[in-house]
């Protein structure tokens, strides 16, 4: 197994393999997580961005840990505070980070294909940290991580994601990655947000949320996605919680060994009710310490980094 990308723009063009081989390499990289020395020098002397174009909490400080980690210098470039407001355009503000002779640029930007964008012209790597409603690889690669580190596989597993998957780039990157992996996706919401388009992917499309998770093993719960609908998909937070929100009484529904996943940030009493979100089922805090390392691993793949057997070493 090896890595030969210079970029991670998206997980529907990667392969089995490739993903297998993140998954292996965060797997080696948790593993160093847990010494008391948690740093190696991958990527000493390398210059790390966060290009964060988009707010975002969550992801930009895994990726600036994980970097941190591996030894990288790192440059945060907030949006908020930055020459965009100046009228500066993406590709004068990323040519100007090259210049300072940055290595990997990680970016988050509201447009759809911003990454793939700078990719074209820039000598450094680019990762994709989510762009617009596209696609948002890394979140997919440690959920795969952690589905795989709680249930041993992923192919024949039943992965029911609930929620507006209209505008998720999570749901699309996870469909992509569960599908290459061999797993049976249903996705289930209101109408509105889940359109049957998105059975020619190769998911199951279902309106009734307690069919869907009846023989479910994973269920990902999305969070309504207020900041990129353009009018309300449905009448009120406390219809949606009625009719999808995943309590204790559906909850109960589920098989015994059935786990509750979430992308994170949690909006407690409207996908998911706060006795579900903190459960022993529920692997929502693992999913931010596996996330860590699976942005390891891609930071060091970018880097050059064959696979899991150079870890070790490093």
């Amino acid at each position: 197994m090896s890595w030969h990308r210079k970029h991670l723009l998206d997980i529907e063009s990667l392969t089995a393999e490739e993903i297998t081989t993140v998954l292996d390499t965060a797997r080696a990289f948790k593993a160093v997580g847990e010494r008391a020395i948690k740093k190696v020098p991958a990527l000493r002397g390398k210059t790390v961005v966060n290009l964060f174009v988009e707010p975002s909490t969550r992801t930009r400080i895994s990726f600036e840990l994980a970097a941190q980690r591996l030894t990288a210098d790192v440059i945060n470039f907030s949006a908020e505070a930055s020459s965009f407001k100046k009228g500066e355009t993406l590709k004068d503000t990323a040519r100007n980070l090259e210049a300072l002779n940055a290595d990997i640029i990680v970016i988050r930007h509201s447009a759809t294909g911003a990454p793939h964008f700078l990719s074209r012209f820039l000598n450094a790597s680019v990762i994709n940290a989510g762009d617009g409603a596209h696609e948002h690889p890394t979140q997919a690669l440690l959920d795969t991580f952690t589905i795989r580190e709680k249930k041993g596989k992923i192919a024949g597993l039943n992965v029911t994601i609930l929620g507006d998957i209209l505008y998720s780039r999570v749901a699309r990157s996870n469909i992509w990655a569960l599908l290459k992996l061999g797993a049976r996706v249903t996705l289930c919401g209101p109408a509105t947000l889940v359109p049957r388009v998105f059975e020619q992917m190769g998911c199951r499309v279902t309106y009734n949320v307690e069919e869907a998770i009846a023989q479910a093993d994973i269920i990902n719960l999305l969070r309504i996605q207020h900041e990129r609908q353009r009018q309300s998909m449905f009448p009120s937070l406390g219809e949606y919680s009625s009719l999808f929100g995943l309590n204790r009484a559906r909850l109960a529904l589920t098989k015994p060994d059935a786990l509750i996943m979430h992308p994170g940030p949690i909006n407690r009493g409207v996908e998911i009710d706060s006795e579900v979100a903190d459960c022993e089922r529920s692997l929502i805090l693992e999913q931010v310490t596996n996330g860590l390392a699976v942005r390891m691993a891609v930071l060091f793949l970018i880097n050059g980094g064959k696979g899991p057997q150079e870890v070790a070493t490093n």
